[in-house]
């Protein structure tokens, strides 16, 4: 019953203060003309969003890291190495976004950090994450007990780390093309990943994921379609990595390729495009990501995100059977 209370507490709170910044932030990020430039290669219903508030992802975030604070001062949780961890890549992956954004809209054109400069910085996170996890005796194996795999990688776990942070980063990055999508399947996976982080010991580190996908409800309010506001890289990048993150420190790495496996397709159906063009200077799909082939052959944008997100609960419940059960 105390556990079933924590969660409650933990998604309402996190919902609550979600709801209450985007009463402020969303207006505010309109006064300062904070907007999203669309490319010119999208079609009239997407270029109409143009000059709509980007940068959203503060809301959830903001409202987040308060509600961790106030769960932290009032002993509700407990700062360990793990939850150290998660935070430290939600706040460092958040400022990457931020600066990729901000310089977006100082250059006026979709243009904000270079490949190398995202890269190193990414590099950096990667570096200190796996500097964390062996201080506390984090294991260096890659363990999937149903397909008999156990690999010890060493000191080759600290590239793991950052290609895990980037693929799954970027991955949210890429979905992040229509009101409420990415937010949406990014809220299912975090209830799985909640869910099994609870059930395998990670107390703390599941009402970390329960707060934040309370303030995704929230943050829903403000994006669900027709947007008022975009979560830009600030959000994209931080949720993945966070996503990432989870799948590490709770040693669920295959889980992650399950229950976020639209945002694996969404990512694969570009590398193919791209790909195919180069060799075959062929298209598979008429635009990529593949959210946007959908669009293109006479889906609606609310028929596009409610089908996506099914397919994601789906995946979710397979993830958390798989990741607890098998």
């Amino acid at each position: 019953m105390y556990l079933l209370t924590k969660v409650v507490l933990a998604v309402m709170l996190g919902f609550v203060s979600s709801a209450l910044t985007g009463l402020i932030l969303v207006p505010l990020l309109k006064r300062m003309k904070i907007g999203q430039r669309i490319s010119t290669y999208m079609d009239f219903a997407h270029r109409s969003k143009e000059g709509t508030p980007t940068m959203g992802g503060l809301i959830f975030i903001i409202s987040t890291i308060v509600v961790m604070a106030v769960l932290l001062i009032t002993k509700k949780v407990a700062l360990n190495n793990d939850l150290m961890i998660v935070l430290f890549v939600f706040v460092s992956y958040a400022i990457i976004g931020f600066l990729d954004d901000y310089l977006s809209i100082k250059k006026g054109k979709n243009e904000g950090l270079t490949v190398i400069q995202k890269f190193f910085l990414q590099l950096l996170v990667a570096l200190v994450f796996f500097y964390l996890y062996m201080k506390n005796g984090g294991k260096t194996s890659l363990i999937v007990t149903t397909l008999g795999i156990h690999i010890e990688m060493k000191w080759l776990y600290g590239i793991f780390i950052l290609f895990i942070l980037i693929g799954s980063s970027n991955a949210v990055n890429l979905t992040d093309g229509l009101d409420g999508l990415a937010a949406g399947l990014s809220g299912i996976a975090f209830v799985a990943f909640s869910l099994i982080s609870l059930m395998v010991g990670y107390t703390d580190m599941g009402v970390f994921t329960l707060v934040l996908t309370g303030a995704l409800l929230g943050f829903l309010i403000y994006n669900g379609y027709p947007a008022k506001v975009f979560m830009g890289d600030t959000g994209s990048l931080s949720l993945g990595a966070v996503m990432g993150t989870i799948a590490i420190i709770t040693h669920r790495e295959v889980t992650l390729f399950i229950v976020a496996f639209v945002f694996v397709i969404e990512t694969l159906s570009v590398i193919l495009q791209v790909f195919w063009y180069k060799t075959f200077h062929k298209r598979i799909f008429l635009m990529t990501p593949i959210h946007h082939h959908f669009q293109k052959l006479g889906w609606t944008e609310v028929e596009i995100v409610r089908t996506f997100w099914v397919f994601g609960f789906i995946l979710a419940m397979a993830g958390i059977i798989f990741g607890v059960w098998i």
